[in-house]
């Protein structure tokens, strides 16, 4: 992992199609940052895509008696 120090309106360059901008260190220890990136580039918030998958892998779970409720339901 690379560790940076930057200030505000400071810039990391990642490639050379990113930039990541510091536009304000907050007193509260929060940064607010502004990424510049192609469009194909995905960028999330870790916290959202780690409950995404969480919901996704729940609700992919088959409960006892699913399969056999679903086919009462379906009349077979």
């Amino acid at each position: 992992m690379l560790v940076l120090t930057r200030k505000s309106n400071e810039r990391v360059l990642i490639g050379d199609d990113i930039v990541i901008t510091v536009l304000e260190v907050r007193g509260d220890s929060s940064v607010r940052l502004g990424i510049e990136a192609p469009r194909d580039r995905r960028i999330q918030r870790e916290e959202i895509v780690v409950g995404v998958t969480d919901a996704n892998r729940e609700a992919a779970e088959i409960g006892a008696g699913a399969e056999s409720e679903l086919l009462r339901l379906l009349g077979r």
